[in-house]
């Protein structure tokens, strides 16, 4: 019984690390919609997806916002209610926001083909064999799983699987937002 106490501990921490580790690599994800709500006293935004579902999380301090003029935080989303947003989080909490006011998001998921040398494109194929090219924007960020960071055509990889957020503007695709699929 003795000899088994310190292996049965083991597999208990193993098992602890896996589920943390699989909590941890689930809790991040993205958004996308209209803006339905800012509720600067609870320090919630609310987002209404295309198939109606709505999902609130709240914000910090912390999370950033891209795409308004003077903005710079959640707090000054509100009264921009019914525009369009990419919202990446980790759990229930917003760590940053893409605000694309009434250009609509749309999404794809593919595998990066090609990425344009010396200029801000990426090309994904689709699981249909079609082969889509998007502009990226100085803006845009990649959701990896374990984290948002701002993202790069120079820093997209051959072959890795990736969803698309982008708007459609004078018959370009621009990515705002990437999330890698592992």
């Amino acid at each position: 019984m003795s000899h088994r106490l310190p292996q049965l501990v083991l597999v208990v921490i193993a098992l602890c690390v896996m589920a943390v580790s699989q909590a941890a690599h689930a809790a991040t994800g993205v958004i996308t919609g209209t803006l339905e709500k800012v509720d600067s006293g609870a320090k919630t935004v609310a987002v209404k997806s295309s198939d109606g579902t709505v999902k609130t999380v709240k914000f910090t301090s912390n999370t950033s916002v891209r795409g308004l003029k003077d903005a710079g935080k959640a707090s000054e989303l509100a009264g921009k209610e019914g525009g369009h947003v990419i919202v990446y989080t980790s759990g229930k909490t917003a760590h940053s926001v893409t605000w694309l006011g009434d250009k609509t998001v749309h999404a794809t998921k593919g595998t990066v083909e090609d990425v344009g040398k010396g200029s801000k494109t990426v090309a994904v194929k689709t699981a249909d064999g079609a082969k889509e090219t998007f502009e990226v924007a100085d803006h845009a960020t990649v959701d990896t799983g374990k984290g948002v960071a701002r993202y790069s055509a120079r820093g997209a990889k051959k072959g890795e699987h990736v969803t698309v957020y982008y708007t459609e503007e004078a018959g370009k695709k621009i990515a705002h937002g990437f999330k890698r699929v592992l």
